[in-house]
């Protein structure tokens, strides 16, 4: 026997610190290689000092730090549409320092099955990424049933970052999020991906190169919608850039510099290729009658002038000139036979210009006023921005502009030729007017109590900002004022969000809703317009004061030392989802209590099918989550979701957590919703033995 080895008679394995420990794996013989393993006969467990009819034939527990290849065993599952089933089972495999994979699957009594291949890779100051590969097969209910369904379904995910520091001037990303379209919504037991319809994927590699002043960004994108099976794919989507460059400028500026000096020219230049196709039923032929290409050049004139009246006021002179490149246009005309409007589609290579050019004015107006008698404030300070500019656009693009007739009364609709096309082409008619906007913000300087001299004076922000803003355009021959646009946003007691938007309609309107050339206060009533739309959102948060300061600093700095470990990197998304699906995993007993609301309201004025008027939409919904100790071992916590339009609460959980030491216990409910669980979890927090657990799920669906 060397040095390293330890034989055990009567031996106790347990992860519990404490001198009598809460539990253990009680057994006659063990033989304890250091830091490598521990090996067992027959084993039982015990709770304080209590034997538990549970028996092993014999243990196995490693004891090396690290990562080390393993079974990964699965949870019982019982889902009301699935059926029973075990989740989770597969095999984990420490390939090298910088590889490993892991195979895991689910399989379900009723016939489903999913099967998912994980591999990750890290090299520390170089990279670090994670694939994954899901296959599933999705049976629900019985074969004759009327809501039985089978589908077969894949995804795809690939997550890749690449240090900064490995190649200066280089970056090569990742994030790929693609596979078909049912896929998300047939996963079990996930709300969050069951109600996500929109996907997205980029692959990128950017160049830039050290002293110039340019850049190049070749990349790979998709989206798709999993409501409409709508697949979108670009490749490739080039684009270069030279930032702005001053080609007057003296490489040794001598004296004040000219006006021509600080004259600045860039460019902007985008190429994409694209298809799109619905997911029903792809072929290669469809594929190419879908493709589109197109290019798009900008470049941007400035000049920078000196500011004048002694830094008062900014003059901001600036020339832009832009093309697009387009591979297809659409015209469209009335069939008196069909009844109906036909499109015909031309493919070539058609261009669409437009030239702009702008002047600004920005300048800053203070205003403060003091108070002598007003408790302990001592002044209230104003603070206007207005920026007025200046801007002329000729009209380039109206030869790709018509009308045509769309009904049998004969009304007519104005149509460009490029839409629907990847670039859509510029806007029609001149423009030559102003444009305005007014910022706000509203400060006050108080004296507190708590401190003297000057410390005793603080600085709040009553409101962060609030203004309009708003165009006119002389050249337009009708509706020449533009909409007037208004918002707000403010932080109350350094607790409160608050921002607000709306729009506001100064025109009157017809019988068929469209507006008239006649402002809403020449009606001979008091009237400033219609508001279009608007929004309000309002959220807080509060919580108490850690039980012991120093325990929270030292959780900060872990959970800092984990975010930045290079070995973790890859794992991060999936360990945010498990998170936030299994947020009672993650309570915090050394924070008594804390609460969060979040309410948002939407309102608009949408024109009624019949065009008799209009008719008001009007959603808002309060998010909420709060937790709080009932006792210092016991904590109870709770999110929602209330739809103020349903009067319904959508979605409810709340969660039951027992702190034991070595040990804890979770009961999570979600009793209303489409997806109702119950779940109810005790295991050790040791992740050595953090499969000798008791987890019990069920799953309950609502359509």
């Amino acid at each position: 026997m060397d040095a390293n080895t330890t034989y055990i008679q009567g031996a106790l394995f347990t992860t519990c610190d404490l001198d009598d420990p809460h539990f253990g794996i009680k057994t006659g013989h063990m033989k304890v290689v250091n830091k490598k393993l521990a090996v067992s006969g027959p084993a039982h467990l015990e709770f304080e000092g209590v034997p538990i009819p549970v028996y092993l034939p014999f243990g196995f527990y490693p004891l090396n730090k690290g990562q080390h290849s393993g079974l990964l065993p699965p949870q019982f599952a019982n889902n009301e549409q699935y059926g029973l089933g075990l989740e989770g089972l597969g095999y984990y495999k420490v390939l090298s320092p910088y590889w490993d994979v892991k195979v895991y699957g689910n399989i379900y009594s009723y016939g489903g099955w999913s099967l998912n291949l994980n591999p990750t890779y890290r090299r520390r100051y170089h990279y670090s990424g994670a694939f994954n590969v899901s296959l599933q097969t999705t049976s629900l209910n019985f074969k004759g049933d009327p809501d039985y369904l089978k589908n077969k379904s894949f995804f795809v995910t690939w997550n890749h970052s690449v240090d900064s520091k490995a190649r200066p001037g280089t970056t090569f990303s990742a994030n790929v999020n693609a596979g078909s379209t049912k896929y998300n919504q047939l996963i079990p037991n996930n709300t969050r991906a069951n109600f996500n319809n929109q996907l997205g994927s980029s692959i990128a590699y950017s160049k830039s190169w050290a002293g110039k002043p340019y850049n190049l960004t070749l990349a790979a994108n998709h989206n798709q919608n999993n409501s409409t099976r709508l697949v979108n794919i670009s490749l490739p989507d080039a684009s270069f850039t030279v930032n702005t460059i001053y080609p007057f400028e003296k490489k040794q500026s001598v004296g004040t510099p000219k006006w021509y000096e600080k004259l600045g020219v860039g460019y902007y230049g985008n190429f994409r290729n694209q298809v799109s196709f619905y997911d029903t039923a792809v072929k290669f032929k469809d594929l190419i009658d879908t493709l589109q290409w197109g290019a798009m050049h900008n470049f941007p004139i400035s000049i920078s002038l000196p500011a004048l009246f002694n830094g008062a006021l900014i003059v901001a002179p600036s020339v832009s000139y832009s093309q697009v490149w387009i591979a297809q246009k659409f015209h469209r005309k009335w069939n008196p036979t069909s009844k109906k409007v036909d499109t015909t589609i031309t493919k070539g290579l058609f261009i669409d210009q437009q030239a702009s050019f702008s002047i600004a004015f920005n300048t800053a107006v203070y205003g403060t006023k003091y108070f002598k008698h007003l408790g302990r404030v001592i002044a209230i300070r104003h603070v206007m921005r207005p920026t007025l500019s200046m801007n002329y656009r000729p009209d380039l693009s109206k030869q790709h502009y018509y009308s045509e007739q769309v009904d049998t009364t004969g009304y007519k609709f104005r149509f460009t030729e490029f839409e629907g096309a990847l670039y859509s082409g510029f806007g029609e008619g001149r423009t030559g007017g102003i444009s305005f906007q007014l910022d706000n913000n509203l400060e006050m300087k108080w004296r507190s109590k708590k401190d003297t001299g000057d410390q005793a004076i603080k600085k709040i922000k009553l409101i962060d900002g609030y203004g309009f803003n708003t165009g006119y355009n002389f050249l337009r021959d009708s509706l020449k004022l533009d909409m007037i646009n208004f918002y707000l946003r403010t932080t109350l007691f350094d607790k409160i969000n608050i921002t607000g938007s709306a729009i506001l309609d100064p025109y009157l309107v017809n019988e068929r809703g469209q507006d008239i050339d006649k402002f809403a206060w020449q009606s001979g009533k008091f009237n400033l317009g219609r508001i279009r739309s608007g929004s309000l959102s309002i959220s807080t948060s509060f919580r108490s004061k850690a039980k012991d300061p120093k325990k929270e600093e030292e959780q900060k700095k872990r959970a800092e030392q984990r975010l930045n470990d290079p070995n973790l990197i890859a794992d991060q998304n999936r360990l945010m989802e498990f998170m936030q699906n299994n947020p009672s995993d993650f309570v915090d007993f050394n924070i008594p209590w804390q609460l969060s609301f979040s309410y948002s309201l939407y309102f608009s004025q949408r024109l009624k099918a019949d065009y008799s008027g209009f008719e008001k939409d009007l959603s808002s919904n309060l998010n909420f989550n709060g937790s709080f100790n009932l006792t210092p071992k016991w904590n109870f916590s709770a999110n929602g979701y209330y739809d103020f339009d349903t009067k319904k609460l959508q979605t409810f959980t709340m969660s039951i957590n027992r702190e034991m030491h070595c040990w804890q216990l979770s009961i999570n409910v979600t009793p209303i919703g489409l997806y109702r669980f119950f779940n109810f979890s005790i295991s050790p927090k040791s992740a050595i033995l953090q499969d000798l657990k008791i987890n019990r799920t069920r799953y309950f669906t609502s359509y």
